[in-house]
């Protein structure tokens, strides 16, 4: 199993509301976004509040093969609110 991480752009949203905007993959085994995979730093704003500019939060893509993740990198990098990938 290969995995792809994504660095996901969440500033102007609330919560998770980037990651929902995601449009997946077709083939991933799986997907799950928060800052245990990584951030640009602690939130400085209410729970319920829009994250800041340059705030950022982590993904992981689990896919089959490394070709597939190689797919898949390029599908994501092509959405606006993804700022990297890299697959492991």
């Amino acid at each position: 199993m290969s995995v792809l991480k994504l660095k996901i752009d969440v500033a102007g949203t609330v919560g998770d509301e980037a990651w929902k905007q995601i449009k997946q993959y077709d083939q991933i085994q799986s997907a799950d976004f928060g800052p245990q995979f990584g951030s640009g730093g602690r939130c400085n704003h209410p729970p319920d509040g829009p994250h800041g500019k340059g705030e950022w939060i982590g993904a992981e893509i689990r896919l089959q093969t490394p070709l597939l993740a190689q797919y898949a990198m390029s599908h994501y990098l092509e959405q606006q609110r993804v700022l990297d990938a890299d697959v492991e």
